[in-house]
């Protein structure tokens, strides 16, 4: 029974690594969005706000992204590119955001402080359940139909544990490497003090380039994701360009494929965001105009009164 046990357990690990091999490249972007997220905080608190982070997607993994997976792949498939769709969205609109930040046009953002550690920490528990949906769903996707309900779950179990750990241990590690070269740079030995030096030096400039290949990753992996869903709702035109583009570049290579590819979902996205990023100032100022016009009214009654 123990070999059975065994062979079993194997198996879904087999399958779990075949499964999660072609997510690798949105576990990648997942890496590269997060650290962004606990930039600006005291060095004490980083690692605190990763683990939170990290609990975070395990619940959104295992409490809501796993089950309904299930339940929509066994009775209701059509909804899913939907859902992919609005949550392709929301990436687009936070990468924008990004952008717009960039040049100087931030807004919403208060001080630094607990309050602004819990908003960061629920921003980043949003953002990773939409690249962990499709880290599962592409997993999901390429599962071997012929298994069972039970062996389905326990695979997309060990590939949920496998990516938190992956994602959330090379962000802790990215967060932390300064600190490392710190007191590399306190080391008696002139080498290893000359290392923890230049790792010290380069960080600000590693944490720019993080920054901008994560605010990259959520416009391309937003945009692609809304241009591949509108195609299985039935708006093929956005997906066929981006097929179009892609099959124009194939001569030239599959790296320049994937550049190009990656840079029209890019592009999309940007595009994308800017819009709900407009609506959402335009929707915001109409509060503020409907809240000044309404204050002034009881102003009105009350010197009237």
């Amino acid at each position: 029974m123990s070999v059975g046990l065994l062979a079993v357990v194997d198996d879904i690990i087999s399958a779990a690594v075949k499964a999660s091999a072609k997510a690798a490249g949105v576990v990648i972007d997942d890496a590269a969005v997060t650290p962004q997220y606990v930039q600006g905080l005291t060095p004490a608190r980083e690692l605190p706000v990763v683990g939170r982070i990290a609990l975070g997607s395990i619940a959104n993994k295992f409490a809501i992204i796993i089950p309904v997976a299930l339940l929509l792949t066994a009775f209701a498939p059509w909804v899913l590119p939907y859902l992919l769709i609005v949550g392709g969205t929301y990436l687009c609109f936070e990468g924008a955001e990004k952008v717009l930040e960039w040049f100087g046009f931030a807004h919403g953002h208060g001080d630094e402080g607990e309050r602004d550690e819990k908003r960061l920490v629920r921003g980043a528990i949003r953002t990773d359940l939409i690249l962990s949906t499709e880290i599962m769903l592409i997993s999901l996707a390429n599962l071997d139909p012929d298994l069972g309900i039970w062996q389905t779950l326990g695979v997309l179990a060990v590939i949920a544990v496998i990516m938190t750990g992956v994602v959330y241990g090379a962000v802790a590690l990215l967060v932390k490497i300064d600190d490392i070269g710190l007191r590399m740079a306190k080391n008696p030995v002139r080498r290893v003090r000359h290392s923890g030096t230049r790792i010290v030096r380069s960080m600000p400039a590693v944490f720019r380039v993080i920054s901008v290949v994560g605010t990259v990753a959520m416009l391309w992996v937003g945009g692609h994701l809304i241009l591949v869903n509108l195609g299985d709702v039935g708006l093929a035109g956005p997906a066929e360009l981006l097929y179009g583009v892609e099959e124009l570049l194939a001569p030239l290579g599959g790296i320049v494929t994937w550049i190009g590819g990656t840079a029209f979902s890019a592009v999309a996205g940007l595009v994308v965001g800017l819009v709900i990023v407009g609506v959402v100032l335009g929707l915001a100022r109409m509060r503020g105009k409907r809240s000044d016009l309404n204050e002034g009214r009881r102003v009105e009654e009350s010197v009237g009164g």
